[in-house]
């Protein structure tokens, strides 16, 4: 049994981007994945979280940006908490604020930084003090894709074959080349069809499913070669590609379903048509909405393809950012320690 901090905990923690995507689980309940992934954690969307254990509580109280959590927010993130409590071997209700600086259910994965901050602050404010590979394992239960945001740049996510062999490891938390990214920003509304009822239906329904993971494991392998050489076209080909098939999955499920809209598809001909025109390396993938995010270099992001994107669909919708950082954590107190280790 640990002894909970009193104190309140903050974690604030980054989302990603999906370059050789997982889309499927093996396991609905441990949230295990049909393959492994990997992704690159981005500077600019990032989640912050504060928890607190308060023996005056009779519930959980769950606040999303400055407003309560909806009955079913308030569901789910409870019984996140309830992993925490069993881990820690404590009863005790909390008290969560959430500020979110991504935009939610359109395709940016805010559930990824959301519950690698959720994870990181009530796992210490319980009392427990996680390594990164235990607290991927924990943040992976409540979103498959928060287990890689606990770490830095590109991680990797094993896809194991139960809850102690299902984690996210680092690839390279600080690359140390011109990498940019760039979000286009098309429609911030909550999908029609969660990734959860996606992935469903795709891994039920596709006929080329079974080709898809055998696609995957090859990516997997080809990118992380070409991240160790820091070779932009070959990771931004395997990049554009495995995000192409992950999306002919829904295509040919029954019924058929996109996450593409209009304006995905011509942000995707617009990087295809300034490359070719300027030479510029940069490279499209979309995950589970219709934004469109751009990994490239830097350089050629910012002079080639910004100053079009912004002219096209606004700057206001266009964020050319970095890798980014990963999860960390901070008590609340005057002395401002910092609890990362």
């Amino acid at each position: 049994m640990t002894t909970p901090t009193n104190q309140k905990i903050t974690a604030t923690a980054h989302t990603n981007i999906a370059l050789v995507k997982y889309w499927g689980k093996a396991d609905q309940s441990l949230i295990i994945p049909q393959t492994d992934s990997l992704s690159l954690t981005l500077k600019a969307f990032y989640t912050t979280t504060s928890v607190v254990f308060d023996p005056r509580l009779s519930s959980d109280t769950i606040t999303f940006d400055g407003v309560l959590a909806s009955h079913d927010d308030q569901e789910k993130m409870s019984r996140f908490l309830d992993l925490v409590r069993a881990q820690a071997d404590v009863s005790l209700r909390a008290a969560v604020t959430t500020v979110n600086h991504v935009p939610v259910a359109a395709g940016l994965a805010s559930s990824a930084s959301g519950y690698a901050a959720l994870a990181a602050a009530a796992s210490r404010a319980a009392g427990l003090n996680l390594s990164r590979h235990d607290l991927s394992r924990l943040a992976r239960r409540g979103s498959g894709s928060a287990s890689r945001s606990v770490f830095g740049g590109f991680a990797a996510w094993h896809r194991g074959t139960d809850d102690a062999t299902s984690y996210a490891y680092p690839i390279d938390e600080q690359p140390d080349w011109d990498l940019g990214v760039m979000a286009v920003v098309l429609d911030q509304t909550t999908k029609k069809i969660s990734s959860r009822t996606g992935m469903q239906r795709s891994v039920a329904t596709s006929p080329f499913y079974p080709a898809w993971i055998e696609a995957n494991e090859q990516d997997f392998d080809a990118i992380q070669v070409a991240i160790k050489a820091h070779d932009i076209e070959s990771l931004g080909q395997i990049t554009e590609h495995n995000a192409l098939r992950m999306h002919a999955l829904t295509l040919s499920a029954e019924p058929g379903f996109t996450y593409f809209n209009g304006a995905t598809l011509a942000a995707i001909e617009l990087v295809q048509q300034t490359r070719q025109e300027l030479g510029g390396r940069y490279y499209f993938t979309i995950d589970a909405g219709p934004n469109v995010k751009i990994i490239g270099l830097r350089t050629d992001l910012e002079t080639q393809l910004l100053p079009r994107m912004q002219a096209h669909f606004g700057a206001a919708n266009v964020l050319l950012t970095a890798a980014g950082p990963g999860v960390t954590i901070q008590a609340d107190n005057p002395t401002g320690k910092d609890l990362n280790s």
